[in-house]
This record gives structure tokens, sequence and C-alpha cells, in this order.
């Protein structure tokens, strides 16, 4: 399938821009353009309440935003990652689809804005992750949430995360999450897919944008393959929670993340695997650019209902 004629606009006006190439701007100037592109994308949908407040880390207190939707259907409560390779993002640039999941799921969300690289290299932002989902299971009754009906879930970056998360849980014998949800998300820092020369340049995320952001989390190759970094390292995938797995074809990442889906059915895992063949890393995040967006916030919202039926 060729790209969706929204994309087309999309990447026109992308192009004539003619944007800075990632790998040769700072961490500042890659947070500056993340911000400018979600925080420009119209109105975000009222949720019944949100709030900010700071819940402790390993090394500092780490800033989350709690979604209560209008409507609440579950006492499950879904933690949420951003993307913006461990460099960008933050509790703003995911506002409006944190609020739209929230909303469609009937759920709380809890998004996390753990320390970004280069600042903070690995581990800190995946100490800070698996820190929320702690934190959230302590206070399960505070939020009226069943402890044992907590999900994860992130795109790109936070996807990574999101899986680690639970290959932390699993490792340590700690409760795992009930689901976990990943979008386009990072698994393998070995650049061997074919997307990533396919769609190398001209699709938004260029793949020496993304192996920049990997430069700035990493600081050091020597713990690359790590599984708490590329998750598709891991030895084995057996005993996590069930997924789903939604990717993008148009997007450097669209082979890693196919490939984990594969291996976590291989391992024993029970995954869905969504590929949205029109469209471009990063779409989920720009609801009001592409309607392909919402139609995935309906199918993550979907699979969040029906596991915390379970």
């Amino acid at each position: 399938m060729s790209l969706h004629p929204q994309v087309e606009t999309f990447l026109a006006e992308l192009k004539s821009a003619r944007p800075k190439p990632t790998e040769l701007c700072t961490p500042e100037e890659i947070r500056a353009r993340v911000c400018a592109g979600h925080c420009a994308s119209g109105e975000p949908e009222p949720v019944g309440r949100s709030d900010d407040r700071q819940i402790p880390g390993i090394d500092s207190e780490i800033p989350i935003r709690i979604y209560h939707p209008i409507e609440k259907q579950s006492r499950g409560a879904l933690v949420f990652y951003h993307g913006g390779g461990w460099v960008a993002g933050d509790l703003d640039t995911h506002d409006t689809v944190c609020r739209a999941i929230c909303n469609e799921a009937g759920a709380l969300v809890v998004a996390v804005d753990y320390r970004r690289a280069p600042e903070h290299t690995y581990p800190a932002a995946a100490d800070d992750a698996y820190a929320a989902l702690v934190w959230l299971r302590s206070a399960a009754d505070e939020y009226d949430i069943d402890p044992n009906r907590i999900a994860v879930g992130g795109d790109s970056a936070g996807g990574n995360l999101a899986t680690v998360v639970g290959l932390m849980a699993r490792d340590r014998n700690e409760p795992l999450p009930c689901f976990q949800v990943l979008v386009y998300p990072v698994t393998d820092y070995r650049f061997d897919g074919d997307s990533y020369c396919q769609y190398a340049e001209g699709y938004g995320l260029t793949a020496a944008g993304m192996q920049a952001m990997w430069k700035h989390y990493l600081g050091s190759e020597s713990r690359a393959v790590e599984p708490y970094v590329s998750p598709l390292c891991a030895e084995t995938l057996s005993g996590l929670p069930p997924a789903l797995v939604m990717t993008a074809k148009y997007d450097v990442l669209f082979d890693e993340g196919e490939r984990y889906a594969e291996r976590l059915i291989e391992d024993g895992v029970a995954t869905e695997c969504i590929c949205h063949d029109d469209m471009i890393h990063g779409f989920l995040a720009r609801l009001h650019t592409f309607d392909a967006a919402r139609i995935a916030v309906r199918q993550i919202s979907a699979s969040l209902r029906r596991a915390f039926e379970t």
C-alpha cells in the first residue's frame, strides 16, 4: 500500500521547511522541534480530571500526569511512556493522545516524565519507568484501581521502556503488568533491518536521526545489546505480559517492531500485531493530523478494555 494522502501532505510540508537534520541538532534543538510539532496540534479533548504530581524515583522525584476519564468503565490503569528517542518528548507532547486513550478506554492513564538523555543516560529512563509502575501499584487504593490490572505502554522509545519494564518485573520476580502496548517500539540497537535502508530518509524519522538518539541514550556502546536496552537481544521473552504491538510500514523501526512481535509469539506470549501500512513513524501522537491516529487510539483502547476485563 502507498502512503496515505495525509502523510504525503505532511511529508511535503516537512520537506519544504528544510529542517536541520536531527543528527546535527543539539538535544535542546531536538526537544524544541518535537514540542513544536506535537503541542501545536489543536485543542486536546477534555477528561474528567488531570493532575500533575511528583513521585519518588531512585535518584530524584519523577513528574507524572494522571488522567481520569469522563466516564470510568474499569478499575484498570495504563502507565504511559512518551516517545522522543529518550531525548525529547514530555508530558505535554503526548498530552493529547493520553487524554484520548483515557476517555476511549474508560480507564486511568498515568503519563511518566522520565529522565532524558544525554543528561541522564541509560539506565536512568528505564529505572524511572519501572519506579512509576511500582508506585502506581502502591497507590492503587488511592486511585481506586486494581493493582492486578495495571498495563504499561508507550510509543517509540516509550514502547522500548514499556517492554523493558515487563522484563525487569519478570526478572525480579515482581508482579507483572497485566498488558503491554508497544507502538512502533525501539527494540534493537543493531540497525540491521531492511526498513533501515528502505525508509532511511524522506519519511520523517531518518536512520541517521535514530542512530543519533541511540548515541545520546547510551553514551557508550558497551551496553547496547543488554536486554534492558535492546529487548530483541533477550535470551527469552517468555513470561512477559500479553501484548499489542503496533507498527507503521514506512518507518525505519518497522522491521524490529515486527520481529519483536514474532519473538513474543514464538516465546509463548499472547500477542496481537497491527500494522498501519500507509503510515509513518510518530503518527499516533498527531491526532489532529492523521485519521489513522484516532483509529489507533480505538484499537489500543479496545485491547486495554479486554485486558482489564480478564
